[in-house]
């Protein structure tokens, strides 16, 4: 990458270090592990803010997302780069004079010395290191920890300096990365370096809650206007006068169009040159006369407002003149807010938008950028088909995958380096963005509700379940007020016959999809979450008295009808359900009822289970833990020992096919895995967060019975798929909108954030409050 500077964040004139140690810090002490007290190091060398650079700004963004996902698996040093012609006062650890041979020596000495540093990754600009300068090379053969080396920029058909200093900087590190596939392929081609020595990761995007693009320009004064934008902190390399010399016939055709350059100019340039440059921009903008269709944004914008202006952009171009320019940090913000893009030709762009994500130009061809922009101003759809798909695109290289990626190199190199995933906070953002005063909507497009999607009995027995964990595990009644309206939605489920319906529409009304399908499995869930609420009914206030004996009423006319139940995960939701509660032993209706499902799936278990098959039925489907469970809850019930038996078989059958290799594969929705099959052939696209939830669920119960089976370590290791732990590396869950993402895919991840896939991580989440709670009793 350039090294050409991003607006940056505030940051106060103190030590550039400081910031980030304090973010570290907080993190460890939010940590639901303990911390080390020594924990080992990882020295980054880099520019890091206030410096006003983009690599200073995506350091700042890599480090901190590390932070977050790793928590206090390492101690992340920054080492601030400066040289002879800047000021520097701060008191850090690190820092390194790169005109200074001394500064050099002395960072190597702190480095080899300290034995707690484990690793050094630095991230390289030419720019940052004096182009070819032999002291880097010297530093680097003297560094006696694994060094990771960036390359921000890579130049292509190098002459004989550049080859030999690259190639000596290939000889002297353990990993090289890069950001774009065409860089790689010219340090393999061009400089001759070992493809295995490189990992691509790409330049990191932010995620974002995705907003009303008419409320936001509104916002900005920008009704009615059809915005194109680009941004970054100004200079030539800009190249602005392309766009603007292809407005004039644009803006005959489509008067409403408005053209926002967003950055102030680079200190650099201001510090050399003044504003000069800017005001040539000024000077052309009245030369063509267009200053009502172009407007300068000349101030730092903070990153929500820049997200913003992003967002409410119908088109974002990107016009750099350097053909050499491998990535640009402004290039993958757009894309993270659903831009549609055009672009000039530079690596970054041509891998990122081939496939219908985005159209190209040449460098500083004005007439075809015209051509460009006619095509997706004439056609709407086009146009927003191109911005989703590059939103889709882009999905992978969140900044949060990024320290992903970056976690398991330092764990490849790392001596004895041990990853532990950070758990997040506990926030009920998206839940509540989603439920209504009838319910919790069924599905999300991105993070916003489909309301005409409606509503179904499943999820709403599921949000009550999730609301009722929360207070049972945390005592937080925050969720009371949504509480009433699960519990609501359920009770308006119920037939006469007891029986509950599923779908309902926008309008609350039932829809014909009832009579389409089988409802047997989401009547048990319903059974499920109205026993889970009657579990905290001697720590409510009396004024709930009538919503408990409610609940108590809907189960106990629903009990009345069950013996035509003849699926294995209808019978298991109305187990876990009954079995919790005080009823469970006292109320005769509930202890035939249990005894019945239970006696019910036990006769499954002996049919079908066999010495290489133990499982109640012929194939493993979806939600298949709560089977087992199910069954060790009448053992807990009943004191019959074939139930702990055949939960304990299947169960263990059960792990012994979805864990391989320390990491959860849940049986893809695809295609079900059929008695006689090979596990392996078995899809690892189609994994549901449901599933993921539900063997979390039944392992901290199975931890209970059994705590000495290695079960807690397996609930880890499961929960840890929706922060990255996976045949992706991808998160499942979305920290800045506080969804979960809807699946993961062979090659994808299902960004839409419905209910079921929050519930679901909602569900596990809470699970290790109660473990937490129950170590603490």
């Amino acid at each position: 990458m350039k090294s050409q500077p991003l607006p940056i964040r505030p940051s106060t004139k103190t030590d550039r270090s400081s910031h980030i140690q304090k973010v570290m810090e907080n993190k460890r002490q939010k940590s639901s592990s303990p911390i080390k007290m020594e924990l080992p190091k990882i020295v980054m060398l880099t520019t890091f803010p206030p410096r006003e650079c983009g690599i200073a700004t995506y350091s700042q963004d890599l480090i901190g997302n590390l932070v977050k996902i790793y928590g206090d698996s390492f101690d992340l040093k920054v080492c601030p780069l400066y040289d002879n012609n800047q000021t520097f006062n701060e008191q850090t650890e690190f820092s390194l004079n790169t005109d200074s041979k001394e500064s050099y020596q002395k960072l190597s000495h702190q480095i080899n010395d300290d034995p707690t540093i484990k690793m050094v990754m630095i991230q390289h600009e030419f720019g940052l290191f004096n182009g070819c300068d032999p002291m880097f090379i010297d530093f680097l053969k003297s560094v006696k920890k694994p060094v990771i080396i960036g390359f921000h920029t890579v130049i292509p058909s190098p002459n004989q300096q550049f080859l030999d200093h690259v190639k000596a900087i290939g000889d002297n590190v353990a990993q090289i990365t890069v950001m774009t596939q065409s860089s790689k392929n010219i340090l393999v081609n061009d400089y001759g370096i070992s493809a295995d020595t490189i990992e691509v990761i790409t330049h990191g995007t932010h995620l974002i809650k995705h907003r009303s693009i008419t409320r936001l320009k509104k916002k900005y004064g920008l009704e009615g206007k059809t915005v194109l934008s680009t941004f970054g902190l100004l200079g030539p390399g800009k190249s602005i006068e392309t766009t603007l010399n292809a407005l004039p016939e644009i803006v005959k055709q489509f008067p409403d169009v408005i053209f926002l350059v967003l950055g102030k100019t680079h200190p650099t340039l201001v510090k050399h040159q003044g504003e000069t440059y800017r005001q040539s921009l000024i000077d052309k903008v009245k030369e063509l006369d267009l200053e009502e269709h172009v407007q300068f944004v000349d101030k730092f914008l903070p990153l929500e407002n820049l997200l913003e202006y992003l967002q409410l952009s119908d088109i974002y171009i990107f016009s750099s003149k350097d053909p050499n320019q491998a990535v640009s940090g402004t290039f993958s913000y757009a894309m993270s807010c659903g831009c549609a893009i055009i672009s000039t030709p530079i690596p970054h762009a041509k891998e990122f938008l081939s496939g219908n994500n985005g159209l190209l130009f040449d460098f500083g061809d004005s007439a075809m950028l015209t051509k460009q922009l006619k095509v997706l101003l004439n056609d709407e759809d086009y146009r927003k088909e191109l911005g989703r798909n590059a939103l889709h695109n882009s999905s992978a290289t969140s900044w949060e995958n990024s320290a992903l990626l970056h976690g398991k190199l330092f764990q490849k190199h790392g001596d004895d380096l041990e990853l532990k995933y950070h758990k997040p906070e506990i926030k009920f953002d998206h839940l509540k963005k989603m439920t209504t005063a009838v319910g919790m909507i069924q599905f999300s497009r991105l993070n916003k509700p489909d309301l005409g999607s409606g509503y179904t009995l499943d999820d709403n027995a599921r949000a009550l379940i999730v609301a009722c964990h929360n207070y049972k595990y945390t005592q937080d009644d925050s969720l009371f007020d949504h509480m009433k309206i699960y519990l609501k939605f359920i009770l308006n489920c119920q037939r006469f016959d007891g029986s509950f319906l599923n779908y309902v529409d926008e309008n609350e009304k039932f829809t014909d999809q009832n009579d389409e399908v089988n409802l047997q499995d989401s009547n048990g869930r319903g059974i499920w979450a109205l026993g889970e609420f009657l579990t905290l009914k001697n720590e409510f206030p009396s004024k709930w008295s009538m919503c408990f004996r409610r609940a108590k009423d809907s189960i106990e006319d629903f009990l009345c009808g069950i013996e035509n139940i003849n699926s294995p995960r209808a019978m298991a939701f109305i187990i876990k359900g009954l079995q919790p509660t005080h009823e469970a032993t006292t109320n005769p209706l509930y202890v035939k009822s249990i005894k019945l499902m239970g006696s019910k799936l036990l006769d499954y278990y002996h049919s079908n289970s066999q010495d290489d098959w133990k499982w109640p039925e012929p194939y493993l489907t979806y939600g298949n833990s709560v089977l087992p469970e199910a069954m060790l809850k009448c053992y807990e019930l009943t004191n019959n020992k074939d139930y702990k038996v055949a939960a304990h078989e299947s169960f263990n059958f059960l792990l012994e096919h979805i864990f391989r290799d320390n990491e959860i594969n849940v049986i893809s929705n695809q295609n079900w895995f059929t008695k006689g099959e090979d596990i392996l052939e078995n899809p690892i696209g189609g994994q549901q967060p449901i599933d993921v939830a539900y063997t979390i669920l039944a392992l901290h119960y199975f931890h209970n019975v059994f705590p000495n089976e290695g079960y807690d370590k397996k609930m880890a290791v499961a929960f840890d798929w929706f922060l990255g732990h996976n045949h992706l590396n991808q998160i499942i869950y979305n920290p800045c909108t506080t969804g979960c993402f809807d699946g993961l895919e062979l090659n994808n991840v299902n960004l839409n954030q419905g209910a079921e896939s929050t519930l679901s991580y909602l569900m596990a989440r809470l699970v290790f409050e109660g473990l937490e709670k129950e170590t603490m009793n």
